[in-house]
């Protein structure tokens, strides 16, 4: 059903595998929250929201790639690595199509020496047609992009961890090229979006796979909210698990939460959401993309869908990032 459509051919690069522990030693991954932010006013202004994120508690700052109101990635993940100690900095997630892998790689070995170790690769295959057309760039069906997405990702891998890289593909050819300055550990990287075959690649490579719960359709102008529900996101789960095999213990689960509702009247907010026009309030309330209730009814049910899911990492966007904050307070490396 899943075919790899030359994801595996060509491979000449060296993977780079982790040991499996027994299924009796795994315990579930502490609980980690990121907070994705994309714009600001001044250098001030962006890297106050950074050292606000790192003091509340959140252990990532990320930053999506768009080509449109938003902070240009690699500069401004650089300024908010310097105005913290701790916080760590992502991209979440590239564009693999606006950037070729050697120079990526290139890109995140310099954040990653100047950010100290902090950085974590997210790279996606691209959605949204509109950046490509105004960009006079070519939007490739899915498979195409998901598939150059597959080559990318074993280029930057291998040149992460200090690989002179030969490889003969069907999207990108590299003659002996390696990277400075090499990481002293490679950064973890993400893969990120909801498609049948981006996951299993994912599952496959990524240290972290992360789940939108979502699939843009028409371009990005319609979304399928097919996996968005308790029972969607269980057939996308079976996917990874499948993909992973032996090394799903290693593999971390990601979730981008898109609202956060703090309430004490979880049933009449969810019946007054927007959603409610394709979502039942029983599969808004249960939806492992959304929070609502009281910081005690979220946290309840973070922990609950950790334990169901597997999903220790949370993502929620820069305006819900202080309403969660005393979840994170409560949740964060438990």
């Amino acid at each position: 059903m899943f075919e790899d459509s030359g994801l595996q051919r060509d491979r000449d690069v060296r993977r780079v595998r982790h040991p499996v522990r027994p299924a009796s030693e795994v315990k579930p991954r502490p609980f980690r929250f990121g907070v994705s932010m994309a714009t600001a006013s001044s250098a001030a202004e962006w890297q106050a929201k950074a050292r606000r994120a790192e003091a509340l508690g959140y252990s990532a700052l990320l930053i999506p790639d768009h080509l449109a109101d938003c902070l240009s990635p690699w500069s401004a993940l650089t300024a908010a690595a310097m105005a913290t100690e701790q916080l760590r900095v992502g991209t979440f997630v590239l564009n693999n199509d606006f950037r070729h892998p050697a120079l990526i790689a290139r890109e995140a070995a310099t954040l990653d020496l100047l950010s100290r170790g902090r950085l974590e690769l997210g790279l996606g295959a691209g959605h949204m047609r509109r950046e490509y057309d105004e960009a006079g760039m070519s939007f490739d069906p899915a498979s195409v992009r998901v598939d150059r997405l597959g080559e990318s990702l074993a280029i930057v891998k291998a040149l992460l961890a200090g690989d002179a890289v030969d490889y003969q593909g069907s999207h990108y050819q590299v003659r002996g090229h390696a990277v400075w300055p090499v990481p002293a550990r490679r950064p973890p990287i993400l893969v990120g979006g909801n498609g049948d075959r981006l996951l299993t690649l994912a599952a496959r490579e990524a240290d972290i796979v992360g789940l939108a719960g979502f699939s843009p359709r028409r371009g990005g102008t319609e979304n399928d909210l097919s996996a968005f529900t308790a029972d969607g996101i269980e057939t996308k789960l079976a996917l990874i698990k499948e993909g992973a095999h032996d090394r799903l213990p290693e593999v971390e689960l990601n979730a981008l939460v898109q609202q956060v509702m703090v309430t004490h009247h979880r049933r009449s907010a969810a019946e007054e959401m927007p959603l409610r026009r394709r979502l039942s309030a029983e599969e808004i309330l249960d939806s492992p993309f959304l929070l609502i209730g009281t910081h005690d009814q979220i946290a309840e049910a973070l922990v609950g869908r950790r334990e169901r899911y597997g999903i220790s990492y949370w993502v929620v966007f820069e305006p819900a990032m202080e309403a969660l904050a005393p979840v994170v307070a409560r949740l964060r490396d438990s």
